[in-house]
């Protein structure tokens, strides 16, 4: 910066001015005298520097980071210096910091005005206001140390030991380790160290064994999680460091970095508006109010993190990060809610419940039962001896037995409860997003995984979603004439430089020409980025030189309800006032009344003229471009003035009798692969209807070259509507035809709305895709809000459900098949699990009232709690999505989690395996000519051997090779070898612990067997055909019969109860 800059930046004649006008006190103009003689030594020193720094650059380093210091409020009593920026090599901002944060929390205009204003706080960061911070890792690093990182604090993530205390709060858990206390108090006294312990140690064992797998489960789903949220709140920001605009983390920002802002941001950190146009924030998250707030230079420069961008565009100052912000300091104290319930784990808590109930009850009639035999005798010891003789039994021997009987009950009520469903839900979830994470979705709230497994409709966006978003002008008329080469040579130069104006000034992208000479870089939206490397290379449009010689007064922002973008600029060299509009084609068109020819010749749009160009937009729309429009006008100063309601004046844009330049057409060709993605996405039942705001024509171009329109489409088929066309219907006109429209064109962010709302109405599930601000409402309304990453706004982004991060329809695609696996996996889960608790309670209950005792014992009831529980839920909740998922219709928001094929399964297995171990139970030891011992444990093994097989039936619910695309899931082969390698460890090594018996080999192969022959069974079960129509569905109208008999009797009116039948 030149010394010349400087004095401007520290306006030096305005502190002169002060000191001589304002009614300072004596004392006061003293000090700023003494101010002034400084600072004029300063600038002399920075002459000094410019001229030096010519002959001896060599030498340079001394004065390369001179900036004059920068006094806040020079007082008699107080010389507190805001800014030091000394003279030094280090290049490094001294600053006080406090006062900084001060002014900007305090929205302080006084103290900023003080130190000369943002440009005078930029200098004391030593920041270049159109440059930035330097581009160097070293400068940024600095600067994080000085002022710290953008990074907040949050609480510490909960640990591996915090999930094992949350495990032992389980109500069952405890009994069962008071249970295991008993019986090794009990054990030791009555068998000694050596021997007793073995009972009560088992039980602790195998708790701890479920508590640890459970625990570690838990804790790995919350790294996961936490994983995930650190990537979401990782947004990338627009900064300009060295001169080059580039994106870069919102971590990475520091003190001093100049942020490009934009329609529908978020701001990134506490700053100070820089230069923009039109800015108005949304500050309702930190301040609670709903109205916007308008950012000027003069009146409210400052901005504070959290805020959204509503209107106009903007370059911040930072002027502090992380948790020295407002918004740092509120987000430190709140913790993101790990436990959201999601639709689906709120119903299986339900079925949780109810299966719980069943379980304890059926555990209360064991405990009741085993009291009533032991206490009336009827129990033997291992000698064949009677437990209980009355008093004559030792009281210890008493206690023992009732510890052991509690204990059998309270594990029948572990394996009835099925603590499995939440953890599968979790497993699945996790499982899910962290493979959606790789397919390019990622997952902001946990129940949209589920959700998009019932969608019925996806409203899709056309660009950037189904189209590639990398715009190039193909195509550019003026007038009625098209102009394919040589443009820069054979327009009249006056025309060309209002092109100029048009497309380098009413623009929020930016031209970089690099040092090297090499190709300029372009930086914007990709319609902006096509236009201006058209306008620079094509045009030879020199942007710097533009700016130089205009100055912009008023600017409209484009935003996706007006579709058209506005400025207002001053020529220096002439002071004319100059109107540019810019945006869709038609209606630019509709605000022209003449129009430029090549030479420059101004041409009346007359009906004919205009009914030939309208032409000429929709030839090019059918040829899927994307037409966009330029229009000018000269104006007076006073037809830029109105005066509003108070009679306060504002600045507006012309927006009639302009004249039209010309239009380009920009070819944004579909993405490979999306023809195929409408495809799976139509033959899984689920409609899509493509909403975009182009015009008719490109809209039905690009719908018919996705596959959501067919090639012989009729034009009265009410297919393809435009937006205002559809929010002029009746709303029962809208109800009757929103089922039939495919396209909807020109639409606005309402219309989007609207069809969502009516949508909705008539029973589907959406899925809506948006990127802009004003889409928010409609991803909110939406079932599944799915906002794009690349282009998406971070207020579509926080609206939405679902973030698809490379804007990819085949990725919207990829979600529904995951959300269908994610429910698909957990109804084979809850069948597997259902079927060993059926099985489970029936064998216990049946032998306990019938022989007076439990086959299976606590430890191995764990264990088998274990298998199902956790080790099941991982093996059967990771199963990747198959093509068979999307050949089904969609699963409807009221169809029931078990349907009458999973009760077809379940109830096949469970009835086999109770017949089995019944017949092992009651004529197991004659059939095999085994010891007691030797059957308790063939029992045992043959039910754990019966889950591993059922496992691999459980993989398929309807279809009968359930061998199909197992090798793909290692995950599930390695969890069964697992299990199989611990059951004959449990069998052959854990005698004690496991109170089994060594089996033969013969014995090994009879289990083997028995089990195997659950995989015939299942194979001819899934033959037998079962209604859709749900199971409970039957009862519920039996009920409702009886309930019309009843009221039919009651009334004694044969015709009244007619009517009341009716009514039913």
């Amino acid at each position: 910066m030149s010394s010349l800059d400087e004095f401007r930046l520290y306006d030096y004649s305005t502190l002169l001015l002060n000191v001589t006008t304002s009614s300072l006190t004596k004392a006061q103009r003293r000090w700023r005298i003494a101010y002034a003689a400084i600072y004029s030594f300063r600038v002399m020193l920075s002459l000094a520097k410019d001229i030096i720094s010519k002959r001896r650059s060599q030498h340079s380093s001394v004065f390369s980071h001179l900036h004059p210091d920068v006094a806040l409020n020079i007082e008699p009593s107080s010389s507190q210096l805001w800014g030091e920026n000394f003279l030094s090599s280090s290049s490094a901002p001294k600053i006080d910091q406090k006062r900084l944060l001060e002014t900007v929390k305090g929205k302080d205009l006084v103290s900023l005005s003080q130190v000369g204003g943002v440009e005078g706080v930029a200098a004391a960061l030593g920041t270049n206001p159109e440059n930035g911070i330097a581009d160097d890792d070293q400068e940024v690093k600095k600067r994080q140390e000085m002022f710290g990182t953008n990074t907040y604090h949050k609480p510490p993530p909960k640990g591996l030991l915090y999930f094992v205390l949350d495990a032992f709060k389980d109500t069952t858990i405890l009994i069962l380790l008071v249970c295991a206390a008993l019986s090794l108090g009990f054990g030791i006294k009555e068998h000694g160290a050596e021997e007793g312990w073995y009972e009560g140690g088992s039980i602790f064992v195998a708790v701890f064994l479920v508590v640890v797998v459970s625990a570690l489960s838990n804790f790995r789903q919350e790294t996961q999680f936490d994983k995930l949220s650190k990537i979401s709140n990782n947004i990338t920001v627009e900064v300009v460091r060295g001169g080059r605009r580039q994106q870069i983390s919102i971590f990475d920002l520091v003190v001093g970095d100049v942020v490009f802002l934009k329609i529908g941001d978020q701001i990134p950190a506490d700053g100070l508006f820089l230069d923009g146009y039109s800015l108005q924030v949304d500050e309702s998250s930190m301040t609670g109010e709903s109205d916007h707030v308008e950012v000027d230079t003069t009146r409210n420069p400052f901005l504070f993190s959290g805020s959204k961008v509503v209107d106009g565009y903007a370059q911040m100052l930072v002027a502090s990060v992380g948790m020295d912000t407002a918004w740092g300091e509120m987000m430190s104290s709140i913790t993101s809610d790990k436990n959201e319930r999601t639709p689906l784990q709120t119903r299986l808590d339900k079925l949780t419940s109810s299966i719980g109930k069943v379980g304890l009850a059926v555990a209360f009639l064991v405990l009741v039962v085993l009291l009533i035999r032991y206490f009336t005798g009827n129990t033997e010891d291992d000698n064949g001896n009677k437990e209980y003789i009355g008093s004559k039994t030792d009281v210890d021997d008493i206690l023992n037995a009732v510890v052991r009987i509690v204990a059998a009950a309270v594990t029948i009520v572990v394996v009835a409860i099925p603590e499995g469903l939440p953890l599968a839900v979790t497993l699945t979830l996790a499982y899910s997003m962290k493979r959606m994470m790789a397919d390019q979705a990622m997952v902001r709230k946990l129940s949209a995984c589920e959700t998009m497994g019932s969608a019925t409709i996806i409203c899709t966006d056309k660009t950037g979603t189904l189209t590639l978003n990398q715009m190039k002008v193909t195509q550019f008329w003026l007038g009625e004439e098209a102009i394919e080469e040589d443009l820069a040579n054979i327009i009249a130069p006056s025309v060309l430089e209002l092109f100029y104006q048009g497309v380098g000034l009413n623009t929020t992208g930016s031209v970089c020409k690099p040092v090297s000479g090499s190709l300029p870089e372009f930086s914007g939206s990709p319609t902006e980025k096509a236009i201006l490397s058209w306008a620079v290379l094509g045009l030879g449009m020199d942007m710097e030189n533009l700016k130089q010689r205009y100055s912009i007064l008023h600017v409209e922002t484009f935003n996706s309800e007006k579709k058209r973008s506005g400025v207002s600029v001053r020529k220096k060299a002439d002071e004319t006032i100059h109107v540019h509009w810019k945006g869709a084609a038609e209606m630019i068109v509709a605000m022209c009344s003449q129009y430029y020819e090549r030479n420059g010749i101004i041409r009346p749009m007359n009906e004919d003229g205009r009914s030939r160009i309208e032409t000429i937009i929709q030839g090019m729309a059918a040829s899927s471009l994307r037409c966009i429009a330029f229009a000018h006008k000269q104006v007076s100063a006073e037809e830029m003035e109105y005066d509003d309601d108070r009679r306060k004046t504002h600045q507006r844009i012309k927006e009639d009798g302009l004249t039209l330049l010309g239009i380009v057409g920009l070819k944004d060709p579909c993405r490979p692969g999306v023809k195929k993605a409408v495809e799976a996405c139509q033959s899984a039942g689920v409609g899509i209807k493509m909403i975009t705001g182009d015009n008719v024509f490109t809209a039905k171009a690009i719908a018919t070259e996705c596959g959501i329109l067919r090639p012989d489409y009729q034009e009265d088929s009410g297919e393809v509507v435009e937006g205002n066309e559809f929010r002029n219907y009746t709303p029962d006109e809208r109800m009757e035809k929103v089922d039939k429209i495919r396209v909807m064109a020109r639409s606005s962010p309402f219309d989007k709305l609207l069809m969502v709302q009516c949508l909705k109405q008539k029973g589907h599930v959406v899925a809506v895709t948006g990127d802009g601000t004003n889409d928010a409402p409609a991803l909110k309304e939406a079932d599944i809000g799915l906002s794009m990453g690349i282009q998406g706004t971070e207020v579509a982004k926080e609206s939405s459900d679902i973030v698809i991060l490379d804007d990819n329809f085949s990725s919207v695609a990829t979600v529904l098949r995951w959300g269908r696996s994610v429910y698909n996996n957990i109804q084979k889960f809850i069948q597997f699990q259902l079927t060993v608790n059926v099985a489970a309670l029936v064998i216990n209950f049946i032998a306990a009232v019938s022989a007076g005792e439990v086959p299976l014992t606590a430890v191995q009831l764990l264990w088998v709690n274990l298998i199902m529980d956790t080790l099941g839920a991982l093996a059967l909740a990771t199963d990747r999505p198959t093509k068979e998922l999307m050949q089904k219709p969609p699963v409807g928001r009221t169809e029931p989690l078990i349907t009458n094929v999973m009760w077809r399964n379940l109830l096949a297995q469970a009835l086999y395996q109770i017949a089995v171990l019944l017949i092992l139970q009651f004529k197991g030891e004659s059939l095999f000519n085994v010891t007691e011992e030797v059957k308790d444990t063939l029992i045992f093994n043959t039910f754990v051997l019966c889950q591993v097989f059922n496992e691999f039936n459980a993989r398929k619910l309807e279809k009968q090779n359930v061998f199909k695309g197992i090798l793909t899931n290692r995950l599930f082969l390695g969890i069964v070898g697992i299990t199989i390698i611990l059951q004959v460890v449990m069998v052959e090594f854990l005698k004690k612990f496991a109170d089994t018996e060594k089996l033969k080999l013969w014995q090994w192969g009879v289990c083997i067997l028995l089990a195997a022959f659950s995989w015939p069974i299942a194979w001819f079960v899934k033959l037998i055909p079962v209604s859709d129509k749900p199971f409970f569905s039957y009862l519920k109208r039996s009920r409702s019969y009886s309930q019309v008999l009843s009221k039919l009797s009651t009334t004694g009116n044969l015709h009244l109860a007619g009517l009341e039948v009716d009514a039913e």
